[in-house]
């Protein structure tokens, strides 16, 4: 992984117990201070998620800008496997599980409709290249084989825990290219239809976009809960905010 990446997510919530709580049980972040307008969680002494807190937010609106999901990156598979037997026994529904050819992912929803994606990567020598481009699909995931790798029970998200990639909805991918691969200086590693991924010193994507719920959206209306901004670490200059209201907050 290299040092330019994700720091954290920060979230828009209507209720930030209730928030908290939840990737306090389900996905075993951490507390890491705040107060009843804002509550800060993470591994391994880093902050990883930001809930703000707005009680008469309208909810996110589906086909709007904003988030697609959040996915916290585990350090291998036996940590992904923990988890999934760790949401089994929570009764965590899944929306998805999925083999990426780079990666091992599961994804589900929090309870105010964010996407969320646990995954871990295969080693980078076995991921496959054509230049910049990166080769990823979507298979089905076997969630017993999977399972079966768990080397104990899950005590919360181990060191090494980091946010590896944030997948936003849009509504232009030219529009959002321009901004990503300029502002941001990524690179363009794997497309497919209605998506496009993008990526910082080989890594197969640190931010990726669809249009797939979102396409000829405008700005993200204030208001809503969702994404509040996405902070960037190893990143120099002033803030910045893309063609459809996100902000990207740099830090060094």
């Amino acid at each position: 992984m290299s040092r330019r990446g994700i720091a954290h997510v920060a979230l828009i919530v209507r209720d930030a117990d209730a928030m908290a709580a939840f990737y306090e049980k389900a996905l075993g972040l951490s507390p890491m201070g705040g107060d009843g307008a804002q509550r800060d969680l993470g591994a391994s002494g880093d902050v990883l998620l930001r809930l703000i807190a707005d009680p008469a937010a309208r909810p996110r609106d589906p086909a709007q800008a904003g988030l697609f999901h959040t996915a916290f990156l585990l350090p291998d598979r036996p940590a992904v496997a923990r988890w999934l037997r760790h949401a089994a026994g929570m009764g965590l529904r899944l929306t998805g599980a999925s083999d990426h050819g780079v990666s091992e992912a599961l994804y589900l929803d929090d309870p105010e409709g964010n996407g969320i994606e646990i995954y871990r990567d295969r080693p980078t020598t076995d991921w496959r290249r054509d230049g910049d481009r990166v080769e990823m699909f979507t298979a089905r995931l076997d969630l017993n084989d999977l399972a079966s790798a768990a080397d104990g029970v899950w005590r919360g998200a181990p060191d090494g825990t980091t946010i590896g990639h944030v997948h936003l909805q849009t509504g232009d991918l030219d529009r959002v290219e321009a901004f990503l691969t300029g502002d941001l200086s990524l690179t363009r590693s794997f497309d497919a239809p209605g998506g496009r991924w993008y990526g910082w010193d080989g890594y197969h994507h640190h931010l990726a976009a669809n249009v797939w719920n979102s396409r000829g959206a405008g700005a993200r209306p204030s208001g809503q809960t969702g994404l509040a901004h996405v902070a960037l670490r190893g990143m120099a200059g002033p803030d910045r905010t893309d063609p459809f209201g996100i902000p990207f907050l740099m830090q060094e």
